[in-house]
């Protein structure tokens, strides 16, 4: 039976390294995105890999994906959940539109994501669901927290789920944890800082210039997301 495998956030990044790697090992894959015309056109130069919308704070969007994997295939051997996005930004400092942006994308995708597909990995009897946390899952950061809570969320979501989802529906869990990876998130990161005013000048400043010292050479030698 041919493998298929989903993964969210394939546009760019781990997602898109791993959509490769697949492919090239003879899996179908399926790369959401949310341009899907674009990256098609960009990094659809295998046969059988597949740009399909999804958009994961959508959850209709999902759903028809899903639909469509299952009309083409009728089952799905491996669910990648590597959506998500985050920015440096005080809990103090935030507005409710940052704090709620990276929750629907980091915790609501991921659970989104995870519900659409289930069905379709029980019916492969042997599915594997993957999430991208981070080292921000593991250890909390200053001025980081908003980012670190929605990755701890996770963390507890994969674990809970892997304490029933083998013996349940032979289903491994398993979650990523990367450090510093080349790819776009780290200046995603610093451009939203710089598009929203910055750090104020306030109590916050000194420690912030202080993490961005120390973010900026951390993440001067990363990894490729290829090695991940």
């Amino acid at each position: 039976m041919n493998k298929i495998i989903a993964i969210t956030g394939a546009s760019s990044g781990i997602g898109l390294a791993t959509a490769n790697l697949f492919a090239d090992n003879g899996w179908t894959v399926y790369a959401g995105t949310r341009n899907v015309q674009r990256d098609q056109k960009k990094h659809g130069n295998r046969a059988n890999l597949h740009f399909l919308e999804m958009e994961v704070t959508k959850p209709e969007s999902l759903e028809r994906a899903f639909a469509t994997i299952e009309n083409n295939h009728g089952h799905l051997d491996v669910l990648f959940a590597n959506a998500g996005f985050g920015y440096l930004r005080p809990l103090g400092q935030a507005t409710f539109e940052e704090i709620k942006s990276i929750f629907d994308t980091n915790v609501y995708g991921v659970m989104h994501t995870i519900r659409a597909g289930l069905s379709l990995l029980c019916k492969a009897e042997s599915g594997h669901v993957i999430a991208t946390t981070s080292v921000g899952g593991l250890v909390g950061q200053p001025l980081n927290e908003i980012y670190c809570a929605s990755k701890f969320a996770v963390e507890g979501l994969l674990e809970s789920l892997a304490t029933y989802y083998k013996p349940t529906f032979n289903i491994d869990v398993t979650l990523l944890e990367p450090g510093a990876i080349a790819t776009n998130f780290n200046n995603t990161v610093l451009s939203h800082i710089e598009q929203t005013g910055g750090i104020k000048e306030d109590e916050y400043k000194p420690v912030f210039e202080r993490y961005i010292s120390t973010f900026s050479k951390r993440n001067s030698v990363p990894q490729r997301p290829e090695s991940v």
